[in-house]
């Protein structure tokens, strides 16, 4: 792997959480490089969103308010729902079969906690989900909120109870679309991701 993949998982896994300092002579000593890699690293990382890289105060993980987060959940409950939605009333025996396989492939490498294999499957059944939406639309709102960096840790936040509901709601909305059931498809899929939010962001405040 590349530093820059070194530095990358340290941030995701939590290793550095948000606001923390990443000072390039302690990275370089962490990931056994010299300062130039880990300054390329930074780099990268602050194009991504992971990083923040301020004159005379160097870098830090880049920190996103709660607020912000809670609006991302909530945006992609209603745009990710409206895909499943959809995806379940156009896609083919062949389309349902391969989110079946993708969602029970997920779950064995879950079981192993092979983070890096559960966050490829989870974008290959999220994508196929939108592919399967047919509207361009659609992709394009999904994917400014989908990738937010901090997304990315969702699955670093998981408990063993959380992964295992995770899982199965990835079962669940195959199965609904296999049924061809919209409603049933739209309601997991919103539950799946509020769901993620509260293993992310812990308890809501009451109102």
């Amino acid at each position: 792997m590349s530093t820059v993949d070194d530095l990358r998982g340290l941030i995701l896994v939590g290793r550095y959480a948000s606001g923390d300092r990443l000072g390039e002579v302690e990275l370089a000593e962490t990931l056994g490089v010299s300062r130039t890699p880990v300054r390329d690293a930074l780099r990268q990382l602050q194009a991504e969103g992971l990083v923040e890289i301020t004159a005379n105060r160097g870098a830090k993980v880049m920190e996103y308010p709660r607020a912000d987060l809670e609006t991302i959940f909530e945006l992609r409950a209603g745009i990710e729902g409206l895909a499943a939605r959809r995806a379940a009333t156009t896609a083919t025996e062949q389309d349902a079969e391969r989110l079946r396989e993708v969602a029970v492939t997920l779950g064995e490498h879950a079981r192993r906690h092979d983070l890096d294999a559960v966050y490829r499957l989870n974008a290959e059944f999220h994508q196929t989900l939108v592919r399967l939406g047919g509207s361009a639309v659609l992709a394009q709102s999904i994917s400014s909120l989908v990738h937010s960096p901090v997304l990315l840790r969702t699955y670093s936040a998981f408990d063993e109870e959380a992964m295992r509901r995770s899982v199965d709601h990835h079962i669940e909305i195959a199965a609904a679309v296999r049924a061809g059931d919209p409603d049933w498809a739209e309601a997991v899929m919103r539950a799946h991701l509020f769901s993620a939010r509260a293993s992310l962001l812990g308890p809501r405040e009451r109102r």
